[in-house]
């Protein structure tokens, strides 16, 4: 992930959302998922970060119909880069929802990693590339050891919170935010993310609020990315997951090749953080 992109101009988004049937059976089929999940692995419950977004919120919404709001605990966990308003939506889902959580500043853990920082200034430079996305990383880290510190205390699993169209840009961070034993919209796009939220209940202003991994002041998705979800959904859809040629899916969706090729290098550069990370093929001696 990194910050050199800019937004390319939108095009006429291809509808990738479902109806009223496919919506509430893809609901029943994430529920059973969770429960299915929980129970196999003989565990009490979950853990689930809450930050506010739409992603996590959705998750949680659909955990709680799974399981039980006694069964979600959830984990707000701030830092001083995160808007007060996402913590405070964070906080007000899991109030709604009824469910346990607990608020935990991880600054002061972000801060004892950069004072271990063996390079001389890094203070001074945290908000400069490349330390920026290190650091970045470092919170999104810090989150993913404390969902399994509680989750191993509590016997209970983690859940993730990642869509398929982050899943196949790569944009999460690795051993990060997909540190988790599953991943409920995980073959969600973001355009269904959002309408399954709508439809389990999602208060509308979570809905349509503005993606942010918050790695840093000021971050957005769409931003980093290089294009709007609309249109790198629609690309994944009909040339990364779909059949069309690159060409094809220009003329389709009305999009220029340098949108297609920059979805096309999200995808490639990021396999590694779809796949096990890889051993020598065995000999036999």
């Amino acid at each position: 992930m990194s910050d050199e992109s800019v937004i390319l101009e939108e095009s006429a988004p291809l509808d990738l959302r479902l109806s009223e049937a496919e919506l509430a059976a893809t609901r029943d089929h994430i529920t059973a998922f969770v429960a299915d999940v929980v129970d196999r692995a003989g565990a009490d419950g979950a853990v689930l970060g809450l930050s506010g977004g739409i992603d996590s919120t959705l998750t949680a919404f659909l955990a709680v119909e799974a399981l039980g709001a006694d069964r979600l605990h959830g984990l707000v966990m701030p830092s001083e880069v995160n808007a007060a308003d996402n913590m405070s939506d964070a906080e007000r889902v899991a109030r709604d929802l009824g469910i346990e959580y607990d608020v935990i500043d991880i600054e002061p853990i972000f801060d004892a990693f950069v004072d271990a920082f063996p390079e001389q200034g890094t203070g001074e430079r945290i908000d400069t590339d490349p330390l920026r996305t290190a650091a970045g990383n470092v919170r999104v880290r810090v989150r993913a050891v404390l969902n399994y510190f509680v989750a191993n205390a509590e016997n209970r699993v983690v859940l993730g919170t990642g869509n398929r169209s982050e899943a196949l840009t790569g944009y999460f961070t690795k051993y990060g935010d997909q540190a988790v034993d599953c991943n409920p919209i995980g073959n969600l796009y973001k355009q269904q993310v959002r309408q399954m939220a709508a439809h389990v209940g999602v208060d509308d202003d979570l809905v349509t609020k503005t993606p942010s991994a918050e790695m840093w002041t000021g971050q957005t998705d769409e931003a980093e990315m290089g294009l709007g979800y609309d249109t790198l959904d629609a690309i994944l859809a009909l040339h990364i997951d779909g059949p069309l040629s690159k060409s094809g899916t220009v003329r389709h969706l009305d999009v220029t090749p340098d949108q297609v090729d920059r979805v096309v290098d999200l995808y490639e550069r990021s396999a590694h953080k779809r796949e096990m990370p890889p051993a020598p093929d065995p000999i036999h001696l």
